[in-house]
C-alpha cells in the first residue's frame, strides 16, 4: 500500500470499518435472535454459550482476518460487488481507484 496516495489510504481504510461493522451485524443477527429466545426460555444458556464459542471460532475470527489483514484493495472491492457496501455511497475517487478489482470479482462472482 505504499504507492497508493495518503486519500485513497483513508478511504480504504474507513470503508474496511464500514463493512466489517455490516458483516459483523449480518453475522450477529442469528445470535441476537438466540439470546431473545432465551430470554423467553425457549433456549438453555449452555445452547447460548455453544453458540458464542462457536461465534468467536467461525465467523468473527475469519471477519478478523479479513479486515485487519491490510490487504484493503481486495477485501473493499469484494465488499462493494457482493452488496456489503452500498456503491453508491462509496467515494467515487475509490471506485476509480478499484475500477479493476470490481470489474474483475464481478466477473468472478456471476460464475458462482
Amino acid at each position: 500500500m505504499s504507492d497508493i496516495p495518503k486519500n485513497i489510504k483513508r478511504l480504504l481504510r474507513e470503508q474496511a470499518a464500514l463493512a466489517y461493522e455490516e458483516e459483523l451485524r449480518r453475522a450477529l443477527a442469528p445470535l441476537a435472535a438466540a439470546f431473545d429466545q432465551w430470554k423467553e426460555g425457549k433456549v438453555s444458556s449452555d445452547t447460548i454459550n455453544d453458540m458464542i464459542h462457536e461465534f468467536h471460532q467461525g465467523p468473527h475470527r475469519d471477519l478478523y482476518s479479513r479486515y485487519n489483514s491490510k490487504m484493503y484493495e481486495p477485501t473493499i472491492a469484494y465488499a462493494i460487488v457482493k452488496g456489503i457496501l452500498d456503491k453508491e455511497k462509496v467515494p467515487r475517487e475509490l471506485l476509480e481507484h478499484l475500477a479493476r478489482l470490481i470489474k474483475h470479482y464481478e466477473g468472478n462472482l456471476k460464475m458462482e
